[in-house]
């Protein structure tokens, strides 16, 4: 097995240093490109990782997609509330309204809460006391992720939300 390149440089009157000498010529003048091709490769991953990184989503309006997703496709039962509890601000949280509510689903009895803090304005707290029924909207996948009111639906008997009437066709 013979290398053409390395018997043409052993057959030739080039000796070991010269050889070298060549090498060195060769990699020198390649030299002043290997700062560009770092700084390149640099901006290149730099670049992708700002473009692949999703924004971060506030709770809110985590909490606002949560509550349109189920408005829109939830499945209503009957529940009831059981208290309205307010939680005071702290140093580690923000003040929040509770309402706290149960509901069955096929023979579980679920008791879960929402937060109503921006919903004020749809409730009156004061009417909302132990044993009101109340319709609950819960997502039939997972029947723990449920609502009582959002910003177009509320399961509350005596709502306050007002809808838009809808012109009667004759």
């Amino acid at each position: 097995m013979s290398f053409g390149c390395f018997r043409e440089l052993q057959n030739s009157t080039y000796c070991c240093t010269q050889i070298r000498a060549i090498l060195w010529v060769t990699v020198m003048r390649s030299l002043p490109y290997y700062p560009i091709l770092a700084f390149g490769a640099t901006a290149a991953i730099v670049g992708y990782a700002l473009l692949s990184r999703k924004p971060k989503r506030s709770s809110e309006s985590m909490e606002y997609e949560r509550r349109t997703q189920l408005t829109r496709g939830g499945r209503i039962i009957d529940g009831t509330v059981i208290d309205v509890q307010e939680l005071e601000e702290t140093a580690m949280q923000r003040q929040m309204i509770l309402l706290i509510y149960t509901y069955d689903v096929a023979g579980v009895t679920y008791e879960a809460s929402q937060d109503v803090t921006h919903l004020r304005q749809f409730i009156d707290l004061y009417s909302c006391r132990l044993g009101l029924p109340a319709s609950v909207k819960y997502d039939p996948h997972n029947p723990g992720d449920s609502i009582v009111i959002s910003e177009k639906w509320s399961g509350l008997r005596k709502s306050p939300i007002r809808m838009r009437s809808q012109p009667v066709a004759s």
